[in-house]
């Protein structure tokens, strides 16, 4: 490592950022539940094995002050605005929304760094993306020293090279879920850019903002677990799950209706979920966690349970893909319910560098802890083992299972 500095601004729009963090935004500016609301959210890398990230400390600093100093453009909120789920009373909120440093608590402990976003909800919550596409870029220009362009096209092609063998793609199709842990933000633009041009029929958009925007892409996105995790401070504890449910509902009405189903596991999902109203309301399902097969065929079942035919249905699967990854799911449930793709670091962030696998969760609302479970228990970010433990027994989970991430 020779050089700790960047010599550019990483993010120069607030619209750089994952849309469903703009939408999620929405939807809590709208509910009375969160308009006081208090959050903590926690920064985590979870393959830092031997390498010290407190040189980065300095630059994130830096970085972050600069986007405290930006603002929506005239003209951004003008395409957001076009968007007929996005309401006018939200623009003018955006219109006068500004970042603000007061609310980061960012420091070194050992060899981790110790990043915190602890301030109002509605203040707070769009700091996350923000703050990991600046880590992962930072990773690659400092700690790897770039990359080789050559290498990161290479792997790009036979990405579409893979594809194309596969002739008939009827029904295959993948969003860019990578800008978190982008490589760069320049590669990510290229990527797309190739991705518009050489699979039209199957990339089908991205999670951009900024690039949907600037590249004429759709903008597409789901609820995340910070949904789901800040309804256990507002409402009863076994009611969380179908309370963001119904909240996402009384949002959008049908629109951007597709469902995360594990922050609370799949088997608690469906027995929350069971009920035609929430079936028809909502498009379809997204997997993040545990064996996609099984949660598919868990998925399938389900529709049929409610007598809804799964082929109207889409799942959108999003955990740790690459492309052999989802071809294989692809053809394991095509001609039985539409499927789709959200791919991130195996898109973003294949360049021949070992990318961080960095994330920022959501810890505490108004003092009191949240969490989220899945269909991988060992995977939570919840400080205090105790509530983890009661959150399980809630919703039908072996609360000896679940643990803390180191």
């Amino acid at each position: 490592m020779s050089n700790t500095k960047i010599d550019r601004w990483l993010i120069n729009s607030l619209m750089d950022i994952d849309f469903y963090k703009i939408t999620m935004l929405q939807a809590f500016y709208h509910a009375a539940e969160f308009r006081l609301v208090n959050v903590q959210w926690k920064f985590a890398c979870r393959n830092k094995e031997g390498l010290d990230l407190t040189p980065l400390i300095p630059e994130i600093q830096k970085q972050l002050e600069h986007i405290c100093t930006l603002s929506f453009t005239d003209e951004e909120l003008d395409y957001l605005a076009k968007l007929s789920f996005i309401k006018p009373d939200y623009i003018e909120f955006l219109r006068i929304f500004k970042l603000n440093m007061k609310f980061i608590h960012l420091h070194s402990d050992g060899e981790n760094i110790n990043l915190r976003f602890d301030g109002p909800l509605l203040h707070v919550s769009l700091f996350e993306i923000y703050a990991l596409s600046i880590i992962s870029e930072l990773h690659t220009y400092i700690n790897c020293g770039g990359f080789d362009l050559f290498i990161a096209r290479e792997k790009l092609a036979s990405k579409i090279a893979l594809l194309k063998a596969e002739g008939d793609l009827s029904g295959f199709s993948f969003i860019d879920f990578g800008t978190r842990r982008r490589a760069s933000k320049d590669w990510q633009e290229e990527v797309l850019t190739t991705l518009k041009a050489e699979l039209p029929d199957s990339f089908v958009g991205t999670s951009s903002v900024h690039f949907a925007r600037t590249l004429g892409l759709p903008a597409l996105g789901t609820m995340a677990h910070e949904w789901f995790q800040s309804w256990q401070a507002v409402t009863r504890l076994a009611d969380a799950q179908t309370a963001a449910l119904e909240g996402w509902v009384r949002e959008y009405r049908g629109r951007l209706g597709t469902a995360l189903t594990d922050c609370y596991s799949m088997d608690s999902f469906i027995r929350d979920f069971d009920d035609p109203y929430f079936g028809k309301l909502y498009d379809g399902l997204r997997h993040d966690s545990g064996c996609p097969f099984i949660w598919g065929e868990k998925a399938i079942a389900l529709y049929r349970s409610m007598d809804i035919e799964p082929l109207n249905k889409t799942l959108v699967f999003s955990d740790s893909l690459d492309f052999p990854r989802m071809i294989e799911i692809w053809k394991r449930f095509r001609g039985r319910i539409k499927v789709t793709f959200g791919i991130g670091t195996n898109l973003m962030n294949d360049v021949g560098n070992t990318p961080l696998s960095i994330v920022i969760k959501m810890i505490t609302v108004n003092g009191k802890p949240v969490a989220k479970i899945s269909d991988e228990p060992g995977k939570s970010m919840c400080e205090d083992l105790g509530y983890l433990q009661y959150l399980a027994s809630q919703y039908g989970i072996d609360p000896s299972t679940v643990k803390i991430s180191k």
